[in-house]
């Protein structure tokens, strides 16, 4: 009678598949047995105990690369590779964990890209009357700026919250809304932007720059991108936010890019 096991007999004993146990060869894992005077593979039971320890670290999360080394490992040594695979799974579990977290915020919309001042923004502003139209493009836009201006986002936040303080400016904000239904060269959309322009000057605090961004030669193609995100959507939004850049740098203010 042939002593040892078959392939599929050590896969099935060990738990694993026999894909598995080729692959453990591969990898140097495990050595292949001898073959018999039949030309099969035998496999004995130090081999099936070998396989179950691989499977066993395997299933515990330890790297295929690293199992070899924690097999040939003191118990000290052993213990030390121990705890460091714990601590790559405590890791992950807490990555995996705020993304579940994420998922849930998922259900609020946009919001899962947003921090919760920036969302408590946008609910005033729902509350100051803004429509739902708004809304929505005000958090895209907001979206765009947290991933262009990340260093001074909270900055840029405190500049919208002075800006909801402003009851002029908000009515101003609210024409400028409307604008976007306006064709370019409807003779309103210059009205506006003297009102914008006049009261930017007027209030010089809403045109603040954060310092960081200040002197960086990158910050006109940042902001840019942004009035490029809105002007994309109405092309009154373009013409006016033309016209006021021109009248504050007709009056010596270097806005750098920014938009009212």
């Amino acid at each position: 009678m042939t002593s040892g096991l078959t392939i599929g007999q050590a896969a099935a004993f060990a738990g694993v598949t026999v894909k598995t146990v080729r692959h453990y060869h591969r990898l140097g894992l495990i050595e292949e047995p001898l073959r018999d005077s039949l030309g099969y593979r035998r496999y004995g039971s130090t081999d099936v105990l070998r396989l179950v320890q691989v499977r066993t670290l395997a299933e515990a999360g330890v790297p295929l690369a690293e199992i070899d080394t924690m097999l040939g490992a003191d118990p000290h040594q052993f213990a030390t590779h121990l705890a460091e695979v714990k601590q790559q799974l405590t890791d992950r579990i807490q990555d995996l964990v705020a993304r579940r977290d994420m998922v849930d915020r998922l259900a609020a919309g946009n919001r899962l890209l947003l921090p919760d001042r920036a969302c408590a923004l946008l609910d005033r502003a729902a509350h100051l009357g803004f429509p739902p139209d708004y809304l929505a493009q005000s958090r895209e836009s907001l979206v765009l700026a947290k991933a262009l201006v990340p260093w001074d986002f909270d900055d840029f936040l405190t500049q919208i919250e002075h800006s909801l303080d402003d009851a002029q400016y908000v009515a101003l904000l609210k024409r400028t809304w409307e604008a976007g239904a306006w064709e370019p060269d409807d003779p309103r959309v210059a009205d506006l932007a003297t009102a914008v322009t006049d009261h930017l000057l007027a209030n010089p605090e809403l045109l603040a720059i954060p310092s960081s961004l200040q002197g960086r030669t990158d910050t006109a193609v940042r902001f840019g991108l942004i009035n490029d995100y809105q002007a994309r959507i109405a092309p009154a939004w373009n013409r006016l936010t033309a016209l006021i850049e021109a009248n504050l740098r007709s009056a010596d203010i270097d806005i750098r890019g920014t938009r009212p």
